[in-house]
């Protein structure tokens, strides 16, 4: 699946469920493992966990894999793994702490909310 495409779907799975501060981050020149990052917010440990599974049953309708899901457990902070985007839904304080933005921040076409370009 073309990468733009997949981040679609993913930013619209997010925003089917309220999803806020989405925002998107390319990779591809920092690092071989992804080429993508989506990082958003949920307000509650229901609606983290409501995010996730939204974005894993739209990204497979779309006919892409879900290589793997982690912390659904908890709630706090949800990795969904789409092997070419890496998805991380998080609690506000959860994703202040990690601040993956900023560590992610040299990203040649630095993080741009939710404004895919076309």
């Amino acid at each position: 699946m073309e990468l733009r495409k997949l981040q679609k779907t993913v930013v619209a799975a997010l925003e089917d469920i309220k999803g806020r501060d989405i925002t998107v981050m390319d990779t591809r020149k920092l690092t071989s493992l992804f080429d993508a990052i989506v990082i958003a917010c949920g307000d509650s440990n229901r609606q983290v966990k409501a995010l996730a599974r939204n974005v894993q049953d739209k990204a497979r309708e779309a006919g892409h894999e879900v290589v793997s899901v982690e912390g659904e457990e908890s709630g706090e902070w949800v990795l969904v793994d789409l092997g070419d985007i890496v998805v991380h839904v998080m609690q506000p304080a959860i994703r202040a702490y990690y601040n993956l933005e900023e560590l992610w921040q040299s990203a040649p076409d630095r993080a741009h909310h939710a404004g895919i370009e076309t």
